[in-house]
Parts: structure tokens; sequence; C-alpha cells
């Protein structure tokens, strides 16, 4: 399954934006949208895509009408993607942290 797919699967398919909107966001997030998706090396960029568009979505109004189809009114819309945010966020907080990434311990054992 190649990225751009593996970011339409976490978004449930919802049609958001264009599939060049969701090119940029990947590409933000140092993604190829052609690649072979890997979670093992690509779950935590892909994530932080997922968070970027859905922080979009929620603070443009004209999309949130088009998620409000499946919602009784824009509030309830507004209240499930916040609350779709906060559980990405915790997705992404429970990730482990890779090895060349910057640990404030590592920095104990050092003279200079």
């Amino acid at each position: 399954m190649i990225v751009l797919d593996r970011l339409k699967l976490e978004l449930a398919n919802k049609e958001y934006m264009t599939d060049n909107e969701y090119i940029v966001f990947l590409k933000e997030n140092n993604l190829d949208e052609i690649t072979t998706y890997d979670k093992t090396t690509m779950q935590k960029q892909l994530l932080l895509t997922v968070l970027d568009i859905l922080e979009v979505v929620s603070n443009d109004v004209d999309i949130m009408r088009k998620v409000e189809t499946e919602f009784t009114t824009t509030s309830d819309a507004y209240k499930y993607l916040e609350k779709r945010i906060a559980q990405i966020k915790d997705r992404i907080a429970s990730l482990p942290i890779e090895e060349e990434e910057y640990s404030p311990f590592s920095l104990m054992y050092t003279r200079k």
C-alpha cells in the first residue's frame, strides 16, 4: 500500500481535501506519496500528517460543513474532530522514541 492510500485509510476515506492537498501535507512531513508505506519508519510522520489535516478541517468552516453531513450540527462535527485530534496526539506520544532523536538523559553523561 502506498503512503497516500494509507493516509486516506487513516482518515477513514473521508474526502476532506483533494489528493493534491493531501500530497502537500505528506511532503511537509517528509513523506513521498507513492512510496510503499512502512509502519516502522513512517508511522509517526503519517500520524503528524493526519493531525495537520484534521486541525485544518476543524479550523475551516467550509470544510466543516462537508463533515457536518454525518453529524446533526457543526458543533457536533467540531467535537468529534477535537476528540479525534486528541486520540491521534495520544497515539503519537505512545510511539517509541527513535534512537537518533534528542534525549536529555544522554546529556548527563557527556563532558562538554
